[in-house]
């Protein structure tokens, strides 16, 4: 709701338009783009979700819980992630790949990437 208040130089966005601008718009966004039907979860529908690893500061309760969403969630790491039904990261690890390996190829390349970039 932030980014939206700046984007279009309007103060009058207000914090209870939030759920309707994150949770209804971005849905109906995407069905129009990708002709999919997205933003609940229920039989037929992707099965795509994350589920934060959140400590909130404060009770969590369903009369702040908009509070939660935007200004604390975004903070938040990701701990799971499932994607049309598969699980593609669980405990903070992405299941389809060895990070270790990868992080280990990326440094072995790092140096490569650097020289090419001061040659532009």
């Amino acid at each position: 709701y932030l980014l939206h208040r700046l984007a279009n130089h309007d103060p009058r966005v207000a914090f209870m338009e939030a759920p309707q601008l994150l949770l209804e718009n971005n849905a109906k966004i995407c069905e129009r783009q990708f002709g999919i039907r997205l933003g609940e979860l229920a039989e037929g529908r992707p099965a795509d979700l994350a589920i934060m690893d959140y400590q909130p500061p404060t009770a969590l309760s369903e009369a702040n819980f908009l509070g939660h969403l935007i200004f604390g969630l975004v903070d938040a790491t990701v701990d799971t992630t499932v994607c049309k039904g598969k699980i593609l990261m669980q405990g903070k690890k992405i299941v389809s790949m060895d990070e270790e390996r990868v992080a280990a190829r990326s440094r072995e390349l790092a140096p490569q990437m650097w020289q090419r970039l001061q040659a532009l």
